[in-house]
């Protein structure tokens, strides 16, 4: 029987140490640090739940680094294995060697992420990346070993018996050496080895003088008068004194937790328009040179151009479709123009209504880009006539997050059972544990929920900063069960009797969250390369976690997550309504704001144009207003530029059209919603990175997605009626 079972409460609810010579041997060095065992170290022992009061960081470091030998060490021995033996190569023999070195370094590396972002006070990012670096520096090892290739190539080849996850996971072994430069010829490889350090190096670069051009601005606030609609939140992150914050002064930064919020509430146009412009023009020449990023940009731009072209491939962004669902630049191509073509309408729309409310307002003047956000915000009051702080009464987190998970468990025949603070260790005393177990009462995974903001102790990057850190993988070799870690910066409870309340953005945050956790929790497939989130194309990444946001926007689901703190009533139909249709709310802007972002990024990684020059071209076709001379956005662009998502960018948008289209199955389809439920469990939850996406998703709707039903969801095309649970 689905249920959660929350005991805190009592109450059942049902429905490097080794130096690597490429391609030849490795020498072995003798630690410098003694070797810890798992008697001293709780990292090691990561067949168990993590001892979290017993971490520090200089246990993480020498305890990763003991890992790191230890499957450096594992990872010859399987070399040296495959170059002798006589006998067949298998999965069983080769790849699940690897996977079961995989899981004690993967495990105590991601309970350091977990560290650093719970505790960041103690574990800083300077620490935290010399680990990291550690780690990512042992993992890479077995994508340089010419004889595991080898032996992987053969088993993908030969080895009949391979069943669909285990192809894919030899299949992203062979992937990833590939793209490490594996089969390069010997006098390609000090080229391709040069290029990446350069690239990294550019990317450092660009990344401090973001950080220092960010750092340079600010500007201070004494009036009252001005911030007298500013929330609590943002007086706070701005004052001086946190304690004083209804006092002042106040200052402005550039960082996304103040600058996002301020451009909302701040009521001066010159004062708006002067913090817009000191945010996109970071890095640039408008600055000062010493911190301009436009070489660096280019430079990168031209070091993943020849890393691609090393590599064989025509472009980087050609390179980078290989690891995701969309498989071609054409696709992604076909998704933005399609999905352009209704939103610019839109926006056009929204533009024309934003600019006639301000105008009656005393706005005088066209809006420019620095006005949307303010008027957008006393826009949506107007039209939808609900007040924020008025709506936090009705979702106390307790009675949302009991709510959500019934509602997971009616989908997906799973039940939550609260384990009683004291049982488990956890790194604070407000963090809660829960295991899941399936429709038998099987156990099935477990996971750690940390609510409450923490001010100088938690990692803190904008408004409503959360994570969803996979701590452990499923992985039947090395015996270890799923665990996930649930932080978000909810406002903590003011005293003991009264209940913490959730914005409805908490709440949207609450259900995405959860729903990125149970594709980790839920999966079904035995290797730790491919179970959960691991293996999972990036344009994937984000599908559950859509998918759950969903339902939030339904009208029984709403009416089941609300709950007066005082009176115990659910929100009013009406009120149901308004939030409902509040979610479109200049869906055309942001949608196209949002592709012209993506497109920029594929360009960018597809021709040899200048960047501002690549910039200009695409800016009217996207946007409404004219490109402000000091604007040099992309210098400042670390997303793009310096991090993880090159030409993937993309991505997040891809997510939430394939999201939208597998809820449309509830709205079309005759079956009760727990057979529906089931087959999305068995399909998108179950499967992780064991199937191609794309394959996921025709399993679970018969064909391949369209962008239809994200411009239905979104508003830009007429609705076809509401699901319930």
């Amino acid at each position: 029987m689905a249920g959660v079972l929350i005991r805190r409460n009592f109450r059942l609810f049902y429905p490097t140490a080794i130096k690597y010579r490429p391609k030849t041997t490795y020498v072995v060095l003798l630690p410098e640090t003694p070797v810890d065992t798992a008697e001293d170290n709780a990292l090691l022992r990561t067949e168990d739940l993590p001892q979290f009061e017993q971490l520090t960081p200089e246990k993480c470091w020498t305890g990763i680094g003991k890992l790191a030998l230890e499957y450096e060490s594992g990872v010859w021995a399987v070399e040296e294995k495959a170059k002798k033996m006589k006998e067949p190569k298998t999965f069983k023999n080769i790849v699940e060697e690897l996977d079961k070195l995989e899981s004690p370094l993967n495990t105590a590396w991601s309970t350091v992420k977990t560290l650093y972002t719970v505790k960041n006070n103690e574990m800083n990012t300077n620490t935290y990346l010399k680990i990291h670096e550690r780690a990512r520096k042992a993992r890479v090892h077995k994508f340089q070993s010419l004889p595991i290739y080898e032996a992987c190539k053969d088993i993908y080849v030969n080895d009949t018996n391979l069943d669909e996850a285990q192809r894919r996971v030899v299949r992203k072994f062979l992937l990833e050496a590939r793209l490490n430069g594996i089969e390069l010829p010997a006098e390609k490889t000090p080229l391709f080895a040069e290029t990446l350090k350069k690239l990294e190096d550019q990317k450092n670069e660009f990344r401090k003088k973001v950080a220092e051009s960010t750092n340079r601005f600010s500007y201070r606030i004494n009036d009252p008068s001005l911030v007298k609609e500013f929330p609590v939140d943002l007086l706070k992150n701005m004052a001086l004194n946190r304690s004083r914050y209804h006092q002042g002064p106040w200052d402005i930064f550039l960082h996304p937790h103040v600058y996002d919020s301020f451009l909302e509430y701040c009521p001066l146009t010159e004062l708006r328009r002067n913090t817009y412009r000191a945010f996109n023009m970071r890095a640039s020449n408008h600055i000062s040179k010493d911190v301009n990023n436009s070489l660096h940009l280019e430079e990168i731009r031209s070091l993943r151009s020849e890393q691609a072209k090393i590599l064989g491939y025509e472009n980087f962004a050609q390179m980078s479709m290989e690891t995701k669902m969309a498989g071609s630049v054409e696709n992604v191509m076909s998704m933005i123009t399609s999905l352009l073509a209704k939103a610019r309408k839109a926006q056009d729309k929204e533009i024309a209504s934003l600019q006639e409310f301000a105008e009656d307002r005393g706005f005088e003047g066209k809006l420019e880009a620095w006005d949307v956000p303010y008027w957008r915000r006393k826009h949506k009051r107007h039209v939808f006539n609900f007040d924020e702080a008025q709506l936090q009464e009705y979702f106390p987190f307790e009675h949302v997050l009991v709510k959500l998970l019934e509602i997971s468990s009616e989908l997906f025949g799973i039940s939550f059972e609260e384990i009683p603070s004291g049982e488990v260790s956890t790194w604070h005393p407000d963090v809660r544990f829960f295991q899941v177990t399936d429709a038998n009462g099987e156990y099935l995974s477990s996971f750690y929920l940390d609510p409450y903001s923490r001010p100088g102790e938690k990692l803190y990057t904008r408004i409503g900063s959360a994570w969803m850190l996979g701590c452990r993988s499923r992985s039947e070799a090395a015996g270890t069960s799923p665990i996930a870690n649930l932080v978000f910066n909810f406002r903590p409870p003011a005293s003991e009797d009264q209940p913490v309340l959730l914005t409805f953005n908490d709440v949207n945050l609450l259900f995405q969250k959860v729903g990125h956790a149970l594709q980790h929790l839920l999966t079904r497939v035995p290797y730790s390369e491919a179970s959960g989130l691991t293996n999972i194309e990036w344009d994937a990444v984000e599908v559950c976690s859509n998918f759950m946001q969903n339902w939030l926007y339904q009208p029984e689901v709403l009416e089941r997550v609300s709950c007066h703190y005082d009176s115990g009533l659910p929100l009013s139909g009406s009120s149901i309504k308004d939030i409902i249709a509040s979610r479109n709310h200049m869906a055309g802007f942001d949608i196209c704001s949002e592709l012209y972002i993506a497109h920029l990024d594929i360009q960018l990684h597809s021709c040899k144009d200048f960047w501002l020059d690549v910039s200009r071209e695409l800016w009217d076709t996207y946007r409404p207003f004219v490109l402000d001379k000091y604007d040099a956005h992309p210098c400042s662009n670390t997303t793009i530029m310096a991090d993880v998502w090159a030409a993937a960018y993309y991505s997040h948008i891809w997510s939430r059209m394939v999201a939208a289209d597998a809820f449309q199955a509830f709205k079309e389809s005759n079956e009760e919603h727990g057979v529906i439920g089931k087959r999305f469990c068995d399909t998108f939850l179950a499967l992780g990175g064991g199937c191609h996406p794309g394959e996921v998703f025709r399993r679970f709707r018969g064909r391949d997605p369209s962008p239809d039903a994200l411009q239905v969801l979104s508003g830009l095309v007429k609705h076809k009626g509401a699901v319930s649970t």
